[in-house]
């Protein structure tokens, strides 16, 4: 299940970061980008695993030197997931990492000169690798900076249509575009008025927006207003850490909207006096069991029976919890009551159940 939502879409042309469209009709994609040492190979594997377990569908690596750039076709032979090499001041090791094969490339025109990106572009160009124009509000070109009286959202702008010239000069469209900023209401408007000036697909995200708490209310915030606006085909929430934390919070943002219903959506109150269990433990074992899981099952877990049997009864499936045990419902229906220590089996036995009937459709 994944259009649910009554929000329009910004029509934008349709591209393919390897085997993945985006764009056009193409599901909104979540992204993340590794924080291992790309040359350690084995490291930077096990990571884009762990984050493809979790739900992530393409992902990026830093490219600083030309041992990185090298890594890159070992790499990529043992991971499933569209592969993207970030670049900054160096434009060979671009031209290096769509040589060995990544799927895309980030550039960063705030540390590119133009006669550089040309290179980048034809080299790009004989692949078909996509490049995104990555504009950051802390690496602007400086006459830009001059010009907009500071990294304003019109210096954002100025960027990237000062770029995508470039590309479009030499014939070539295989382009995404992020204007990132780690203000909020910058990085808001800069896409708002990129959108309004191109159909080029768009990467959504709030950069350095800190650690997991402050980067979920940004990125809700940020990215969550312009997908309500129908802006934003690719989206990362970038989280200081582990980047597999980036992925649930990046689904709950698209399932908030219903914009993607993907993964299980867990309903759980916020406890009171009046709760006799313990839901916070329930609540973090449900949601550690199906961690990855992209179908989508609502599944509420509430700790009493004020607003627990509408919610529960809501819900595919669900617990309202009493003293020491509560009632299980299913789809709307109370089944049965069971004890504090069975929820968790019970729940998991039920929810395994539902997930192999959705994945028989």
């Amino acid at each position: 299940m994944e259009h649910l939502s009554l929000i329009q879409r910004r029509k934008t042309r349709q591209i393919h970061l390897g085997g993945l469209p985006i764009g056009g009709e193409a599901p909104v994609v979540v992204q993340s980008m590794t924080n291992t040492d790309t040359r350690n190979v084995k490291a930077t594997v096990a990571q884009i695993n762990a984050l493809e377990k979790a739900g992530c569908e393409a992902v990026r690596i830093a490219v600083p030197d030309n041992d990185a750039a090298q890594a890159i076709p070992d790499i990529k032979k043992r991971i499933h997931l569209p592969l993207i090499a970030d670049i900054h001041f160096h434009y060979q090791l671009a031209i290096e990492a769509i040589k060995n094969g990544a799927d895309g490339i980030r550039i960063n025109p705030g540390n590119i000169a133009a006669d550089k990106i040309r290179e980048i572009i034809k080299a790009a160009k004989e692949h078909e690798t996509v490049v995104r124009i990555g504009v950051n509000a802390g690496s602007l070109q400086k006459d830009i900076v001059r010009e907009c009286g500071g990294a304003t959202a019109e210096a954002l702008v100025a960027s990237a249509l000062r770029n995508m010239a470039i590309f479009e000069d030499e014939g070539f469209d295989l382009i995404k575009l992020s204007l990132k900023s780690s203000d909020v209401p910058t990085m808001i408007e800069a896409y708002r008025a990129i959108a309004a000036k191109t159909d080029y697909p768009l990467h959504l995200g709030v950069t350095e927006a800190g650690t997991l708490v402050d980067a979920a209310i940004k990125s809700a915030l940020g990215i969550g207003t312009l997908l309500y606006e129908g802006i934003g085909d690719t989206i990362r929430v970038s989280v200081t850490g582990n980047p597999v934390l980036e992925i649930p919070l990046a689904y709950s943002i698209l399932r908030s909207l219903k914009i993607r219903m993907v993964g299980p959506e867990i309903v759980s109150c916020p406890t009171c006096g009046r709760c006799q269990i313990d839901l916070a433990q329930l609540t973090k074992k449900i949601e550690n069991a199906l961690v990855g899981e992209k179908n989508y099952l609502k599944v509420a877990l509430m700790g009493c029976v004020v607003n627990g049997p509408g919610e529960a009864a809501d819900a595919d499936i669900g617990i309202a919890g009493g003293k020491g045990s509560g009632m299980l419902f299913k789809r709307g229906e109370a089944i049965k009551k069971i004890k504090e220590k069975d929820f968790v089996p019970v729940l998991l036995a039920e929810i395994n159940l539902m997930l192999a009937q959705k994945k028989e459709v």
